[in-house]
Protein backbone atom coordinates (compact mmCIF):
# COMPACT_ATOMS: atom_id res chain seq x y z
CA UNK A 1 0.00 0.00 0.00
CA UNK A 2 1.14 3.32 -1.06
CA UNK A 3 -0.89 5.82 1.05
CA UNK A 4 -3.10 5.97 4.16
CA UNK A 5 -6.42 4.69 3.94
CA UNK A 6 -7.46 8.47 5.25
CA UNK A 7 -6.20 9.63 1.53
CA UNK A 8 -9.05 6.64 -0.56
CA UNK A 9 -10.81 10.17 -1.80
CA UNK A 10 -8.06 12.13 -2.92
CA UNK A 11 -6.11 9.31 -4.35
CA UNK A 12 -9.32 8.35 -6.13
CA UNK A 13 -10.49 11.73 -6.76
CA UNK A 14 -7.02 11.90 -8.79
CA UNK A 15 -7.10 9.00 -10.93
CA UNK A 16 -10.83 9.48 -12.39
CA UNK A 17 -9.97 12.89 -13.34
CA UNK A 18 -6.94 11.99 -14.49
CA UNK A 19 -8.77 8.99 -16.26
CA UNK A 20 -11.78 11.28 -17.60
CA UNK A 21 -9.97 14.01 -18.85
CA UNK A 22 -7.24 12.35 -20.56
CA UNK A 23 -10.03 10.10 -22.21
CA UNK A 24 -12.30 13.38 -23.13
CA UNK A 25 -9.94 15.43 -24.27
CA UNK A 26 -8.45 13.21 -26.74
CA UNK A 27 -11.67 11.92 -28.32
CA UNK A 28 -12.99 15.95 -28.32
CA UNK A 29 -9.73 17.41 -29.47
CA UNK A 30 -10.00 14.82 -32.36
CA UNK A 31 -13.62 15.32 -33.18
CA UNK A 32 -12.72 18.76 -33.48
CA UNK A 33 -9.21 19.64 -35.33
CA UNK A 34 -9.00 15.70 -36.62
CA UNK A 35 -5.97 13.77 -36.45
CA UNK A 36 -3.55 16.53 -38.05
CA UNK A 37 -0.17 18.46 -37.32
CA UNK A 38 0.07 19.52 -33.76
CA UNK A 39 -2.50 17.14 -32.39
CA UNK A 40 -0.68 16.01 -29.49
CA UNK A 41 0.12 19.89 -28.22
CA UNK A 42 -3.70 20.95 -28.61
CA UNK A 43 -4.64 17.38 -26.46
CA UNK A 44 -1.86 18.21 -23.87
CA UNK A 45 -2.99 22.00 -23.88
CA UNK A 46 -6.52 20.54 -23.62
CA UNK A 47 -5.62 18.30 -20.68
CA UNK A 48 -4.11 20.97 -18.89
CA UNK A 49 -6.73 23.45 -18.71
CA UNK A 50 -9.74 20.46 -18.21
CA UNK A 51 -7.80 18.72 -15.88
CA UNK A 52 -7.80 20.92 -12.45
CA UNK A 53 -11.85 21.19 -13.24
CA UNK A 54 -12.34 17.98 -13.39
CA UNK A 55 -10.09 17.17 -10.21
CA UNK A 56 -12.16 19.72 -8.18
CA UNK A 57 -15.81 18.62 -9.70
CA UNK A 58 -14.86 15.44 -8.42
CA UNK A 59 -13.75 16.19 -5.04
CA UNK A 60 -16.59 18.35 -4.61
CA UNK A 61 -19.63 16.09 -6.53
CA UNK A 62 -18.73 12.86 -6.02
CA UNK A 63 -19.93 12.22 -2.82
CA UNK A 64 -23.05 13.94 -3.20
CA UNK A 65 -24.03 12.37 -6.51
CA UNK A 66 -23.26 8.88 -4.59
CA UNK A 67 -25.61 10.06 -2.07
CA UNK A 68 -28.11 10.84 -4.94
CA UNK A 69 -27.69 7.26 -6.85
CA UNK A 70 -28.24 5.90 -3.02
CA UNK A 71 -31.58 7.45 -3.18
CA UNK A 72 -32.38 6.92 -6.76
CA UNK A 73 -31.96 2.89 -6.22
CA UNK A 74 -34.88 1.09 -5.58
CA UNK A 75 -33.59 -0.75 -2.44
CA UNK A 76 -34.80 -5.06 -2.52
Amino acid sequence: MFFSARYQRLVFTFLMSVYMVFIMTCVITLVNTGFTEGFALRWFKAFIVAWPVAFVLILIGAPRLQTLAGKLIKQA
